[in-house]
């Protein structure tokens, strides 16, 4: 792999935005549970393994960059990996998006895109960031626990009565 450069998303470069989601392996659930104040975490694995794709976004940069920015990381000219930071009511940046092409995933990229925005989050007057990962997405989940957020919040009602019933989302929160 050559050098990547990171920078902000500009209206010049704002077809980057369009990033394209790529597949990424489901093979267990992030279980998650609190007692006296203190998360706890542990890993179920299923039995069989299956690829899944959220649907591509179709951000415009007008519309992002007025409560928010995004990053894009680039190898010879070419985005290979994008973070979108929005504005918030609370005291925390949300990472409303984060994406590698599956050929960069696991070099370093996605935590240098959120290193970058967490600096950026400061600047503006945020005391960090925040996320929300699906259950059963545990390499993300892992990620941002390796990332040294935290967790702060489990929503097990947001897929109730969806195709989706039975995940939860993770709230995960970063301080500078």
């Amino acid at each position: 792999m050559s050098r990547v450069d990171y920078r902000e998303i500009t209206k010049e470069s704002e077809l980057d935005l369009r990033l394209p989601n790529e597949s990424f392996d489901v093979f267990g659930k992030l279980i998650v549970s609190r007692l006296n104040e203190n998360w706890k975490t542990d890993i179920e694995l299923f039995s069989e393994v299956h690829s899944m794709v959220f649907p591509n976004e179709a951000y415009q940069f007008e519309e992002m960059n007025k409560d928010g920015f995004a990053l894009g990381a680039y190898e010879g000219g070419n985005c290979i990996g994008l973070a979108v930071f929005k504005a918030n009511w609370n005291s925390y940046m949300y990472v409303y998006d984060l994406k590698v092409n599956q050929k960069f995933r696991k070099k370093g990229i996605a935590e240098e895109l959120i290193s970058r925005g967490l600096k950026i989050a400061l600047k503006l007057g945020y005391v960090g960031l925040y996320t929300v990962a699906q259950d059963n997405n545990i390499a993300a989940c892992t990620f941002y626990l390796k990332q040294k957020f935290i967790i702060g919040g489990l929503n097990t009602n947001d897929y109730k009565h969806t195709k989706q019933e039975g995940k939860s989302d993770i709230y995960f929160y970063l301080e500078g």
